[in-house]
């Protein structure tokens, strides 16, 4: 398997066609545009402070699918029978696929190229998402990670695509939804099978919920701030708190109704704002992000090594081009 192979061509000249060269000729103007549903491409002459926002939010989305594909690649040789190897082998390759288109669209943004990119990730100075920090123990694991964490996953980019300003990012995210919703569908297929199965299996998963159902929650991250400039530029279309309460909404009752509890003691409902979870600490995402998370190191190390074994693909390619 070889990972981020090079493309001549950009991803925005495949998406776009021929450059269009906009300017604006101040902020104002140029948020004015944004809002009247303007659409911003590669080739415009955006404001720096709209490019460095964009670019850093495009850059942590894909490293996320990176790292979250080579998470699903571990499974492959562990997953219990064929058919489920075959689906996390399908998986890896989408989850990697993604990568390589975000880390397009970033470059095409003109601030660093793929292999900077890379670097830094392996090097520890940029991001990934709070979920891929964590290290799946069982096989129930994978079960939570595809229900819960692709499930918040794809709300959360759904919510971006809505109203995304930022053109090839917009166009891009269209495929990544549409196979991410396949694997959220997976994960409920997974999660019915072991909701059904023995008590011992229902006791794997009860267990790896009380792991994963806080860092799930976490993705959306804390209440977006009221200067948020990825929502007043239109990147994101919903503030954080209410993804996440409405992700709240619908898993409480869907997990409860397969038999399992929820690892929150201060859950409750009420009758007006329905179900309202504990008040979260924020730290341990904060430590999290900042690659200090359980399985940081070792995610990172593998991602690195990775990339590196691959090493001589690239090469061959650049020879032969």
């Amino acid at each position: 398997m070889t990972l981020l192979d090079p493309t001549p061509a950009t991803l925005a000249d495949r998406l776009a066609g021929p450059p269009v060269g906009r300017s604006w000729a101040d902020m104002d103007e140029f948020e004015t545009f944004l809002d009247d549903g303007g659409i911003v491409e590669a080739h415009d002459d955006m404001p720096e402070a709209y490019r460095t926002e964009v670019f850093r939010f495009i850059e942590l989305h894909a490293n996320s699918e990176l790292m979250g594909g080579l998470t699903e690649r571990d499974w492959i040789p562990r997953a219990p029978g064929l058919r489920l190897k075959q689906i996390f082998l399908a998986k890896t390759q989408d989850e990697i696929g993604h990568a390589h288109l975000l880390y397009m669209v970033a470059a095409d943004m003109g601030m660093k190229d793929r292999e900077q990119m890379l670097a830094d990730l392996f090097a520890g100075r940029t991001r990934f998402h709070n979920v891929f920090h964590y290290q799946a123990v069982t096989w129930a694991d994978q079960i939570a990670i595809a229900y819960l964490v692709d499930a918040a996953a794809f709300a959360s980019q759904r919510a971006v695509f809505q109203n995304c300003s930022y053109g090839p990012y917009k166009r891009v995210l269209k495929r990544i939804i549409a196979e991410e919703g396949f694997h959220m569908r997976h994960g409920e297929e997974m999660l019915l099978r072991i909701a059904e199965g023995t008590r011992i299996q229902h006791e794997m998963f009860q267990a790896a919920l009380e792991r994963w159902w806080m860092p799930a929650v976490q993705l959306f991250g804390p209440d977006s701030s009221p200067d948020d400039p990825l929502l007043a530029w239109h990147i994101k279309s919903e503030r954080n708190e209410v993804l996440r309460h409405a992700y709240v909404q619908k898993y409480v009752p869907l997990l409860q109704g397969y038999g399992f509890d929820i690892p929150d003691s201060g859950l409750r409902h009420d009758p007006v704002d329905g179900w309202l979870i504990s008040e979260i600490d924020w730290s341990e995402l904060r430590a999290t992000m900042r690659n200090g998370g359980p399985d940081s190191r070792r995610r990172i190390a593998t991602a690195a090594g990775s990339y590196a074994d691959t090493a001589w693909v690239r090469d061959a390619l650049a020879a032969a081009s």
